[in-house]
């Protein structure tokens, strides 16, 4: 615990400083003041972004950033360890080319891959472009009469996502490709080509709607490229299309977690987690997806450390992997640690850059928001916080929430995230330096919080009221634009219902 000085032998240079000033205050309030003071926090980021870059799962660099988040921990002097977990496929596009043509026009725009799409053969998949416009099922009834889309590539357009659009706008993009998809695959068609979302050339990949289990070659083609091609289209023109993907890897594999902890006093056997993914797409260093919040998990278990606090239950502090193509790594905890889920408290994730944190998605436990409004008054100056009842999906908060675990995820500002989401643009100077640092001392502040409450007013869920909670809420809609609704309706993944 942290030892009191008595006045008189401090110097007095020291008094107005925030350190002196900060070994008065209770141990939240220290940690807090500690937090927003320099720490080493944009110094690993900088490390994690700029010299192991993106962190695809699967690949060395992903196994780089493994082993040096470990690292991190012991250099702190906390306990940490790689936890493993099965990913069902591998995937990584090693190279990629298209060519638009017609005996006049030749063009090759850029292009990626959407995960799990399958290799061509070596002289690529060619078919003639249809013009899907939105991609509707009215755009879908009125083209493919007589299986006229039957072995064409479909050219999807896309409304333009930027920071005013901003997340509501990114999971609508999730929502529409969910049926847009199955249209395209009961039409038997070549493959699906988006009109990238993104300005100026800007690429970017997420998942697709049926995850792992995607046969439908998906691409995603630079925008101005996308419209050159609608353009031709409409002006009568007849264009083919040839893409050549090159992919590495189809069997499963063994990834790793990274697990940390800090024992408590009073409460050992519980556990409050936090966590942030470790792996990013690799088109950029995926430093606001989801670097940042990395560094900020790290230098809070760090920072508690350097402070001997010790907390009341255990803080355990998780690194996910395989968070982008199906968050397989929570999964995998969850999994690993099935037996004493019942012990954990609290599980909270970050992972929407590094906009300002204005509350918590509380994911159905409206039991827990006034304990999380009580944690927060330390902090309420950087406020004001208010929290979502709404189950959010797609985080590594997931598997926590269907298996009846009390669990959060930061709702944070927009900022900069969805323009930047999962495209050649997630780099190191897009992170909010400043309010990094604010948001690692409100997440200090929440989880050492309620690490410290004798009484929690809650218990995990059970199987029923987590089965209540998904139809409350709706969550089967989220689930299968994520692909992640079948494994839920098969009872392979969340509690046994």
């Amino acid at each position: 615990m942290i030892k009191i000085i008595p006045l008189l032998l401090i110097p007095t240079f020291l008094v107005n400083c925030a350190y002196a000033t900060s070994i008065f205050n209770s141990d939240v309030e220290n940690l807090i003041l500690t937090m927003k003071a320099p720490t080493p926090i944009i110094a690993d980021l900088k490390e994690l972004t700029d010299e192991i870059g993106g962190r695809l799962t699967g690949t060395q660099a992903n196994k780089k950033s493994v082993n040096w988040a470990l690292k991190k921990f012991h250099e702190a002097g906390i306990s940490a360890k790689k936890e493993s977990f099965t990913m069902p496929r591998a995937w990584v596009e090693k190279d990629i080319s298209a060519k638009v043509f017609n005996s006049r026009i030749n063009f090759s725009p850029r292009i990626v891959a959407m995960p799990f799409t399958n290799k061509t053969h070596y002289q690529g998949l060619t078919a003639k472009v249809v013009n899907l416009n939105k991609g509707t099922e009215l755009d879908f009834s009125e083209i493919n009469t007589d299986n006229y889309l039957k072995n064409q590539w479909l050219l999807i357009e896309t409304e333009i996502l930027n920071d005013k659009s901003g997340i509501d706008g990114l999971f609508q993009e999730y929502l529409n490709a969910v049926a847009i998809e199955e249209r395209a695959l009961a039409a038997k068609a070549a493959g699906v080509v988006y009109m990238s979302s993104r300005k100026n050339n800007l690429l970017y990949r997420h998942l697709p709607s049926s995850g792992v289990d995607n046969k439908l070659p998906i691409i995603v083609m630079e925008r101005e490229s996308a419209q050159r091609t609608q353009r031709l289209l409409y002006s009568g023109k007849t264009l083919k299309l040839t893409a050549k993907i090159n992919i590495f890897g189809e069997k499963p594999y063994e990834a790793h977690n990274v697990v940390a902890e800090i024992t408590g006093d009073t409460y050992p056997e519980e556990i409050v987690l936090i966590g942030a993914h470790i792996d990013s797409f690799d088109l950029g260093t995926g430093a606001l997806d989801n670097g940042a919040n990395v560094s900020l998990v790290i230098d809070l278990a760090r920072q508690i450390k350097k402070l001997d606090i010790t907390p009341k239950r255990t803080i355990r502090f998780v690194l996910f992997n395989g968070e982008e193509q199906g968050m397989y790594g929570s999964w995998g905890y969850t999994q690993r640690h099935i037996d004493e889920l019942d012990n954990h408290v609290l599980a909270s994730t970050i992972d929407i850059g590094t906009g300002a944190i204005t509350g918590f998605f509380i994911n159905g436990r409206e039991e827990i928001k006034n304990t999380i409004d009580e944690v927060l008054v330390p902090v309420n100056a950087l406020g004001p916080f208010s929290h979502k009842i709404d189950p959010i999906v797609g985080k590594d908060n997931y598997d926590f929430m269907i298996q009846g675990v009390a669990n959060l995820v930061a709702n944070q500002a927009n900022a900069n995230y969805a323009s930047n989401y999962h495209a050649q643009s997630d780099t190191f100077e897009k992170v909010d330096q400043n309010q990094l640092k604010l948001n690692s001392a409100i997440m200090g502040a929440t989880i050492f919080g309620i690490a410290n409450i004798d009484d929690i007013p809650w218990k995990r869920q059970t199987s029923d009221e987590v089965v209540k909670m998904v139809d409350k809420f709706d969550l089967e809609a989220s689930m299968k634009a994520l692909g992640l609704q079948q494994s839920w309706k098969e009872n392979k993944r969340g509690i046994n219902h």
